[in-house]
């Protein structure tokens, strides 16, 4: 239950549509459901407004399924799935409705909500490498409800396919900066845009590059204002951060 669902839940108690003992059975369950090999938070979302999101790397197959089949009884109606492997799909699609993207990792059970959100999400990348954590990134943001808009391959080695581009970032709600190399994309849209930008540095790059950590440098050391940044590679964190923004 999310705080939605709570909320119409005490909508219909105030109406007399549902007993106070009828609510109180449906909200007086464990906080976490313990599975054994894992304790499912059930209540995150009332908590934080989102529910437990599961982390695929690690995990096998079986776990994975188990976790989302457990999320789908407790009438999760979306369950994001993050670094998913292809065999994990292929084994949780025999059993629930999964859309897997190969690019991202991301796996998705259920119907994707209707876009609540104020504005629009803009997920940019340096380049085409970089496709794969942007798209953990958008496709997060998308799970909660948010419309995205994807500028791909606007990095700063061509400047002037940024800047095509002014009226979309001049109007968005919040931005995501996603590059490898040196990172300079965040700090080229963090001075154009009036809006806050998090910036999601990526591993990819040359030997110097140190698997991200010259882009992570560069993001955290960036001079324009209004620019946070989550750890390398961490395009879900990114989405996640920025739907929060957008529902503000």
């Amino acid at each position: 239950m999310d705080k939605k669902e709570l909320q119409e839940l005490l909508t219909q108690v105030s109406e007399g549509r549902v007993t106070p003992d009828e609510a109180m059975l449906r909200i007086k369950t464990e906080p976490y459901k313990d599975m054994g090999f894992a304790k499912l938070d059930t209540h995150r979302g009332i908590r934080q407004g989102a529910s437990e999101v599961i982390y695929g790397a690690g995990k096998t197959k079986e776990q994975i399924r188990a976790i989302a089949g457990e999320m789908v009884r407790e009438r999760e109606k979306t369950v994001l799935i993050t670094r998913m492997s292809r065999e994990a799909a292929d084994y949780v699609s025999e059993e629930l409705p999964l859309i897997y993207d190969e690019a991202s990792r991301i796996g998705i059970v259920g119907e994707l909500p209707p876009k609540d959100g104020k504005g629009k999400i803009i997920v940019a990348t340096g380049g085409t490498s970089d496709i794969p954590v942007a798209e953990e990134a958008a496709l997060t943001a998308e799970v909660y409800g948010n419309e995205v808009l994807r500028l791909y391959d606007v990095g700063v080695a061509g400047i002037h396919r940024l800047m095509s581009h002014m009226e979309d970032i001049m109007s968005a709600r919040v931005i995501i900066a996603i590059a490898g190399m040196e990172g300079a994309l965040a700090s080229v849209i963090g001075g154009m845009a009036d809006c806050p930008v998090i910036a999601v540095p990526t591993s990819v790059g040359y030997g110097a590059n140190f698997g991200g950590l010259s882009a992570l440098l560069s993001m955290l050391n960036s001079c324009a204002s209004g620019i946070s940044v989550v750890n390398i590679d961490n395009g879900f964190g990114a989405g996640y951060l920025a739907s929060m923004i957008n529902h503000l």
